[in-house]
């Protein structure tokens, strides 16, 4: 499983002109879902989502957490993430999940953060989805379970 974390002043999701998803302060993260992924791999990033040190402290260090400051969370799925890029001028998708497979497990992933953050908003897996940030930094990482 891949994720591009974006630590954002604001961001949202929309679908078709409607707003689907968005938060202030917090995390926007791309999800891409590979074949071999399960639930561990979501118990996995959730962990690290939540945990993760990226937003300042008093002194100007990335020492807390999106649970520290109390932020929001935007889950967004992107199967290009989980792309084949090696080789060529064109992307390969076999290296990303089914889509049943896909669904399933960002579902999972999206109930697990909500039973365990107060703020969590998604987009809409298999729409066109257009996002928008405001990236904080900008700071962004691709952590990898």
């Amino acid at each position: 499983m891949k994720a591009l974390l974006q630590r954002v002043a604001s961001a949202r999701v929309d679908v078709a002109g409607d707003t689907v998803g968005a938060i202030d302060q917090g995390l926007l993260v791309l999800i891409g879902i590979e074949p071999q992924d399960s639930e561990a791999s979501c118990a996995k990033l959730l962990h690290k989502l939540l945990n993760y040190r990226v937003f300042s402290d008093a002194a100007g260090k990335m020492n807390l957490s999106l649970k520290d400051i109390g932020g929001g969370l935007l889950l967004v799925s992107q199967f290009t993430l989980a792309a084949d890029t090696r080789s060529g001028l064109r992307p390969g998708f076999s290296t990303a999940a089914p889509p049943a497979l896909g669904e399933a497990l960002f579902d999972h992933l999206l109930e697990q953060a909500r039973t365990q953050h107060p703020q969590v908003a998604s987009g809409r897996f298999g729409a066109d989805m257009q996002v928008h940030l405001i990236n904080d930094g900008p700071v962004t990482f691709l952590l990898e379970t």
